[in-house]
């Protein structure tokens, strides 16, 4: 009898579900979203500049182009002027030679409309990296056939141990919520030197390249919540969603600000895989 009532129960249960949307605070007026890296490559050195949306807004990406960007270095008198792009929608340097140096402290700086943004960060040493390796393997529990990569070195620091990797398979960057590969020293760091496998498989005749950022706390924590907002599905038990935590200061003006400024570290390999003989 008792198992009878529990089903009639679960059915009740299911038959009364309904859609529930949150009633998630709303946009006042403009909020800037800076995503800003800076590194000792070239290549990664950019400044994107939009305006927030709503979180149920479908509209395209609103994209401001008429700030004032540069980075300088406290106590010294350099300054890197960056310029809009059209073709990238972001803000370059106008000397893209100019580079990160490790070591130096830098900070970013963003003016618009009155408004005045900064945010600090300092290019700590990259780890080392020893080798790229790769190898065919057969089917596994929850994981296909193909070929797996490893990285192997050496992370000898004490502290701000934060990391990223990117992986570019055949030019195209992996970038879904699973492809967000952070990793800190939580539970130590001899797994680098033992050889960290990448859970992608690959196929032969496939170019991939590995990209190894070793970032501030403050923009690794960003990037982590929003890996996290990404797993929300909205469901019963997962949080109302809300906006990762800035690491860019308003200085000037009566406004909010969304994004993160990234000085970063960056190695890189690329490696071919070649069909086993």
């Amino acid at each position: 009898m008792n198992r009878f009532w529990i089903v009639i129960f679960c059915i009740t249960l299911f038959s009364c579900q309904e859609e529930v949307n949150l009633p998630l605070a709303t946009i006042d007026g403009e909020i800037p979203v800076i995503e800003a890296t800076w590194t000792n490559e070239s290549y990664y050195n950019e400044v994107k500049i939009s305006l927030a949306k709503n979180y149920y807004d479908t509209t395209g990406t609103q994209v401001i182009n008429d700030a004032q960007v540069f980075i300088t270095v406290p106590g010294k008198q350099r300054r890197v002027r960056f310029v809009y792009s059209p073709k990238s929608e972001s803000y370059v340097p106008v000397y893209p030679n100019e580079v990160a140096q490790v070591g130096e402290n830098y900070q970013l700086n963003v003016l618009w409309e009155g408004l005045r943004f900064e945010s600090s960060g300092r290019l700590l040493e990259p780890p080392t990296v020893d080798s790229v390796t790769y190898e065919y393997q057969e089917d596994r529990i929850f994981r296909d056939e193909g070929y797996y990569i490893k990285v192997y070195g050496k992370i000898p620091f004490t502290e701000d141990n934060f990391y990223r990797i990117r992986v570019i398979e055949n030019d195209t960057l992996k970038n879904d919520r699973d492809d967000y590969l952070l990793f800190d020293d939580t539970f130590g760091l001899t797994f680098f030197e033992e050889g960290l496998e990448l859970n992608y498989d690959f196929e032969a005749g496939d170019k991939v390249r590995l990209e190894l950022f070793r970032m501030n706390e403050s923009a690794f924590t960003y990037i982590n919540q929003l890996a996290n907002l990404l797993f929300n599905d909205g469901g019963l038990f997962s949080p109302p969603p809300q906006n990762p935590d800035t690491n860019i200061e308003v200085v000037e003006g009566d406004s909010k600000v969304l994004g993160y400024f990234n000085v970063s570290s960056v190695l890189y390999e690329t490696v071919r895989i070649e069909p086993e003989e």
